[in-house]
């Protein structure tokens, strides 16, 4: 080992890079939001007030089904 970065160190981190990413893509679609905002949950300190804000405001999910008389989404 001479600490060169080699090919599979790289595909190492695209599979762990898909392992988080994908899933938080699909969280982030389903809470009504676009995609696009889990690339802020790569930030560091940005992610946790991210994580924040997505867990005290009103999803746009729970907005629409408010709209057609639904109590509880969840």
């Amino acid at each position: 080992m001479d600490g060169s970065f080699s090919v599979w160190h790289l595909i190492i981190f695209l599979v762990g890079l898909c392992i988080v990413f994908v899933p938080y893509v699909m969280i982030v679609r389903k809470a009504g939001y676009s995609g696009w905002w889990a690339i802020l949950g790569f930030i560091p300190l940005v992610n946790l007030i991210m994580l924040w804000v997505f867990a005290l405001v009103r999803w746009p999910v729970e907005q629409r089904a408010a709209g057609m008389g639904v109590e509880k989404v969840f």
